[in-house]
Parts: structure tokens; sequence; C-alpha cells
């Protein structure tokens, strides 16, 4: 079996053979019954694979789903034009960064539908921004003359579209960032007739940013039950197209089927995002372990929260404060990205999920997901609490937890003994 570890692109995993958990039900559904979506979901659980399918889906390339559920469902292969936009990779903290972002998206769809002057750059194109055109004006002008050249409606796609806000978190470009990227999107409504389909992904959801507040017309799909699964790996999809992994993992571990079962459930299960109460597990940790057949904290070696530290240094809270609290509906519906109430941010990132519907009361009970982020959550954090290095200090609690593990109580009492003299006496 072919895992398609760092691979987001839909048509390259169709095409090159590797195992693809099949969605494209839910993709026909969304595009069949609506029109403007928001998905949250933390990182690296699928969003951009999900963006990708819905791009390759609304070209029209038939070809890349054959055997897969969309094909009994979709009888008009039709070909739309597509602007994706992918905020993943730029340094958001520059100043001037999220302009050229944003001029840098537009000129190529400019080159492609004809918008722009012969011989024009992209450096000649910035410039003009300083003087008679604004971004806002030039990508009215694109969807316009997608619309007008293809005599189709236009489906934009938008993935991460928070990152350049959550980089910037309590520095001085944050205000930067969020008002070129409201002015952005803010033209989405206007441009309703030309569109056939818009699709915005990202961790969190600010909701004082005109994305949400303007655009009266978008559904926030990131609670309902019926697209619970559609990042992710679902426990049926783990145990059906994956048994003989986890088969061939128990060989090497030398147990039994249902330990392996065992192991990888509470490594990485434990996410739900929804009333429903769907167990999800993490896309990114189960490929990893089943291609390694080993089980590790995958998904927090891949990145490192620092808008959730300084968020949690700035509250002055407890992180047992977060652990088992009970929130209601309205919490998650009015919940703002700020850093005076973190808590949403927590909990949108992947950092804590959903482990209780109370349906009476009408009530969520929050609390860690799994054991990946139980470890990697609190190395991490305390880390950045106590300021010390995460992996000097993520060596130190494996030695205290082995010293116990192994009966040595005088190691660890010294052992412990000398870390918490190493805490400042300030340290909340």
């Amino acid at each position: 079996m072919k895992y398609p570890i760092g691979i987001q692109a839909f048509e390259n995993i169709i095409e090159g053979g590797f195992v693809y958990v099949d969605k494209t039900d839910l993709v026909y559904k969304l595009a069949d019954e609506g029109m403007v979506y928001f998905l949250s979901r933390p990182r690296r659980f699928g969003k951009s694979l999900l963006l990708s399918t819905f791009h390759s889906y609304f070209e029209g390339r038939k070809d890349l789903f054959e055997g897969l559920a969309i094909a009994d469902l979709e009888k008009d292969w039709k070909q739309h034009p597509v602007l994706h936009f992918d905020f993943n990779n730029g340094e958001y903290l520059k100043p001037g960064e999220m302009k050229r972002k944003l001029n840098e998206f537009l000129f190529d769809y400019e080159k492609e539908y004809g918008c722009n002057e012969p011989g024009e750059t992209l450096q000649t194109r910035f410039n003009k921004l300083d003087e008679s055109e604004t971004i806002t004006g030039r990508f009215l002008q694109v969807i316009k003359a997608a619309y007008e050249k293809c005599h189709e409606k236009v489906v934009v796609l938008i993935d991460e579209y928070d990152k350049p806000m959550l980089d910037a978190l309590g520095t001085p470009n944050e205000e930067e960032n969020r008002v070129a990227l409201k002015n952005f999107y803010s033209v989405l409504k206007g441009a309703d007739k030309y569109l056939r389909f818009v699709f915005l992904t990202g961790v969190t959801k600010f909701s004082q940013i005109s994305v949400f507040s303007g655009l009266n017309m978008l559904q926030d799909i990131s609670m309902t039950p019926a697209y619970e699964g559609i990042c992710g790996i679902t426990e049926e999809e783990l145990y059906t197209i994956f048994l003989e992994s986890i088969r061939e993992m128990a060989e090497k571990e030398d147990c039994t089927e249902e330990e392996i079962k065992q192991k990888l459930k509470h490594t990485y299960d434990g996410y739900h995002f929804s009333k429903g109460m769907l167990d999800i597990y993490n896309p990114f940790s189960v490929l990893n372990a089943l291609y390694s057949k080993d089980i590790n904290n995958y998904w927090f070696k891949t990145g490192t929260p620092e808008y959730l530290v300084r968020l949690l240094q700035r509250d002055k809270a407890k992180l047992t404060d977060y652990i088992g609290v009970k929130v209601n509906n309205t919490d998650f519906e009015d919940y703002r990205a700020t850093v005076e109430r973190p808590l949403p941010m927590i909990y949108q990132s992947g950092y804590l999920t959903i482990k209780n519907y109370d349906k009476r009361r009408n009530q969520y009970t929050l609390d860690i997901p799994n054991n990946e982020v139980a470890n990697g959550f609190v190395s991490f954090v305390s880390a950045g609490y106590l300021n010390v290095d995460r992996h000097e200090f993520s060596r130190e609690v494996d030695d205290l937890y082995f010293n116990l593990e192994d009966g040595e109580i005088d190691v660890f009492i010294a052992g412990l003994t000398s870390f918490l003299s190493s805490i400042p006496y300030d340290a909340h």
C-alpha cells in the first residue's frame, strides 16, 4: 500500500496510485446542496486535499474519479473556471507581505484570463497598487473575466484563509493583515452572480472580519454532523481500508491485531467535531504510523502552535482550567479568535475536542483528544512557560517517567527536585 504522506494534490494521489479515503459522496452533496461554505479543522487534517478534490471536480476531471462514490452520483461533468488561493506559504510577519501575496495570486489569474496589459510583470502590477488600482478591484475583475471567458460560473477555493492573521496574532502586523484580508474577502459577496461555488478552510473562525459578518449566505459546516467525517479518518475507514496495514504492524510488534487497534485509538483517536460524536482519527499521524509501523507523536513533530503558547501566556490561565470545561452552543456560534478568549482557538486548533454532548442542556464538554496531544501539548506549553528548550524538557519528562517505571524512586526524586528548582519564582 502506498501512503500519501505529505501529498495534498488529489490528482497526484489518484494518478500515483496512493491510497485514498473516499470522501467524494460528501463533495457531491456540498456542491449539489449549497454554494458558500466554511470549514474549520486542525492543521494537517486534510483540508488542502479536500479543496484539491473540489478543484478537480469542478474542472470536470471525470477520469480522476472513476471507481469513487461521486462517479455514480454526478451525471453532468461541467468545466468551471477555478480560482484557488493557498495561504499556507508566506512570511506574514513582514510588513507589506500580505499585499505582495495577494498581488502574486491575482497576477497569475490576470494572465490566464487576459486582465493585464501585454508585457506587464509581477512587479509592475504590484507598483500600480500604490497608484490607481486596488486588490479588491482586481479580484472582482478576475472573477468577471473568468466568467466571461469560460461562459460558466466561477469556483473560488481559499485554503487556510486565517494563517496570515494567526501568524501575526499579537504583533504589529496583525491589523495590516486583517484589513487586507477583510477587503479581499468582501469581494465575494458583491460577485455573487458570477459564482458557482465558494469554499474556505482554516483552523480558526475570526468572526470579526467581513468574510463572516459580510457573507451572510456563508454556511459554517464545522460542527454539522453530516460533515463531521469529511476530514480525517473514521474508525470504520481505518478498520476496512487499512486492515492489512494494521495486521502487518501487529506482526512487526509481535502483538495481536486488537492490541494495535487499541494503541492507534488511544494515541490518535478521540476527535469529535459535532454533537454527532463520530470518532475521528488524526489522518497525518495514522498514515505515518502505518507506514513506519511505529506509534509516535507525528502530528506534534511537524509544527509548533506558537500562537497558542502566546495566547495562554497572555491569558494567565492554567492549562488545567481548560480540561473538562463545559461550554454552551453559543460559545461556538459567537466565538471570536482573540487574545482575551483563547479557549475557542484551543478547540479549533485540535488541542481540545468535544468529549461529551448533553442534549438536555445543549452543552459540550471539552477535553484533550488523545495521548499524542496530551504528551505533545503539555510538554510544549510547559517548555514555553518555563522558557526552556522543548526537546530538552521532553527528555527530562521521559527520564522521570522511566525512573518511575523502573522503580528508581531515589533517582526520580533527585531529578524532580532538580527540575523544580529551575523554575523561576515568578513563573505563573
